[in-house]
């Protein structure tokens, strides 16, 4: 059992893939890659930097700096430490170009971007109870599986044998895949709690969520960003979490409209959450990737809460499931202007409060707005994520409809 289960977290399975998807190696002049290894296109092999190599070069050129077990992290001020003046050039070469932008494209679909841009358009274009779940259930799969991440601390597949196709996340660590995590989550809820709202043919419903959570699942191993039992892992805690909670969706919903402490709670929680996440010897991304997910989230709740105590939540009306009208492409073009719309004001209300809540805090602090050291630090980084978000958040289930209402670009009619 214990070797089938290192067999499914071994590099080679990896890069095997790789190679059968048209993704393979190249050989290029010598150099010191972030993964620590020497490139040499003399003799085509890779010789592996040691950490002792590495630290008594670093200490030799007064350029060492403290940091934890993690092999992926390395100093971003660097993509490269060349052993010459010629840059390496791409690393990798393309056989098959098909699977490099299915995959990629899949990748895509995992990103905290492409969730806080698709979450609200579901509830702008078809019904904000949806988007609530969807946020509630996204929030807390990806908050446990980013915790879970930096407290196992289990890196990523080290290249070489690796392909890796990604940067921005190669200092955070492996298990579980947090993209495998969130894809298996909102596919299903969403399947799950569709079928309550609206007519649909569940099959067909089914077998979208499952090659869309395949195509994502296999890009992490296609990017080299996760082994197979990371994927895996990624999978079934979400299963099991979804297993979990399911039959007390309805009541979590239920006390998130109606109980008044629900928006305190919806605020404290996350931004408790946030600040006591698990701390680090070097900086990661995940902190304030899981803090813009949970600040969306904070946002969101308290403004689902307001909306009912004003008595619309722009809901699908029922008698549930309801029929869907056609999508004639009237119908399509008014999908379209609504996103916009909505996209505008988000993006919008981004900007502001990013640039007002960065320069208080900094003010506070005593640090300069351009130092991207400073805006790293917990005291700044998580207040002002938090509170761009959260207002996001606000935005997006409060203002945009009311603005789609004055536009005469929402019908009342459909809506309780």
């Amino acid at each position: 059992m214990w070797g089938f289960i290192s067999y499914l977290n071994s590099p080679e399975l990896v890069a095997s893939f790789q190679r059968c998807c048209g993704l393979v190696p190249r050989e290029t002049c010598s150099y010191v890659s972030r993964n620590g290894l020497v490139h040499s296109n003399g003799s085509g092999k890779d010789v592996p930097v040691t950490i002792h190599r590495r630290k008594a070069e670093q200490v030799a050129n007064g350029t060492s700096r403290a940091h934890d077990s993690n092999s992926n992290y390395k100093s971003a001020s660097l993509q490269y430490e060349t052993q010459g003046e010629e840059q390496p050039g791409p690393h990798y070469e393309v056989r098959n170009w098909l699977f490099y932008f299915l995959f990629l494209t899949s990748a895509t679909l995992g990103h905290e971007v492409f969730y806080i841009t698709f979450l609200p358009c579901i509830h702008w274009n078809l019904d904000p109870f949806l988007c609530r779940r969807l946020v509630n259930v996204w929030a807390v799969v990806m908050y446990i599986g980013q915790v879970m991440k930096d407290i196992l601390k289990l890196p990523r597949p080290p290249s070489p044998p690796v392909v890796k196709l990604e940067t921005r996340v190669d200092a955070e660590y492996g298990m579980p895949s947090t993209h495998a995590m969130a894809v298996t989550a909102i596919s299903f809820t969403l399947l799950l709690s569709a079928q309550e709202r609206v007519k649909f043919p569940f099959e067909l419903g089914l077998i979208v969520a499952v090659v869309l959570s395949a195509l994502v699942c296999l890009s992490r191993l296609y990017t080299g960003m996760h082994s197979a039992l990371d994927v895996i892992c990624g999978v079934v805690i979400s299963a099991v979490i979804m297993a979990v909670s399911y039959p007390y969706w309805g009541s979590i919903d239920y006390l998130q409209l109606h109980n008044p402490l629900s928006p305190v709670v919806g605020v404290v929680l996350p931004l408790f959450l946030s600040y006591k996440y698990p701390e680090l010897d070097h900086y990661s991304t995940t902190r304030g990737d899981t803090t813009i997910i949970l600040a969306c989230c904070s946002g969101c709740s308290v403004g689902y809460w307001v909306n009912e105590r004003l008595g619309l939540t722009f809901d699908l009306a029922g008698p549930f499931p309801v029929t869907l009208p056609p999508l004639t492409l009237v119908a399509l073009g008014l999908c379209v202007v609504r996103f916009l719309v909505g996209l505008g004001m988000l993006v919008l209300t981004r900007q502001t409060v990013r640039w007002a809540s960065l320069r208080v805090l900094c003010r506070i602090n005593g640090a300069s707005v351009s130092d991207v050291e400073a805006r790293r630090r917990k005291e700044i980084e998580v207040p002002y994520k938090f509170s761009t978000y959260v207002a996001i958040g606000l935005v997006n289930s409060i203002l945009v409809n009311r603005v789609y209402v004055m536009m005469g670009l929402w019908d009342l009619g459909n809506s309780v």
